[in-house]
């Protein structure tokens, strides 16, 4: 498994994260996304309406190395912040079963590289980092 216990048990809290693609003239783009853990595979996959219609899935497509970053603020007073970052390599999957009712049959599926996380274990204040 690509993720820690700590980390499994805050991506359940979430539902939006923000990708970031890079287009074929270098350009980077930063989308606002639902996600999915899938435990099974250890990815993040993210699913919407209509996902291959967007810029984000044709970049993957010329450009598989993306980053995900899924955070909140756990508290304003004291500032506490916490999240997990993603980097690493996606592919832009077609005819899938959706994720989610309404959902198109396009999936976007990240196999982490390198995962960030802060603010979510106790028992690790402060930034962890590892390569996967």
């Amino acid at each position: 498994m690509s993720f820690t216990e700590s980390e499994l048990g805050y991506l359940a809290t979430q539902v939006l994260a923000r990708l970031a693609t890079v287009a074929p003239d270098g350009t980077v783009q930063n989308s606002p996304v639902g996600f999915f853990v899938n435990t099974d595979l250890g990815t993040i996959d993210i699913g919407g309406h209509n996902l291959a219609r967007t810029k984000k899935f044709r970049n993957i497509a010329t450009c598989p190395q993306v980053a995900v970053v899924i955070d909140d603020l756990a508290s304003r007073s004291p500032w506490t912040v916490r999240g997990v970052e993603v980097r690493g390599t996606a592919e832009a999957l077609a005819d899938v079963d959706p994720p989610r009712p309404g959902f198109s049959r396009q999936l976007i599926r990240i196999t982490p590289r390198r995962i960030i996380s802060w603010g979510i274990d106790p028992e690790h204040p402060g930034h962890t980092a590892r390569t996967v």
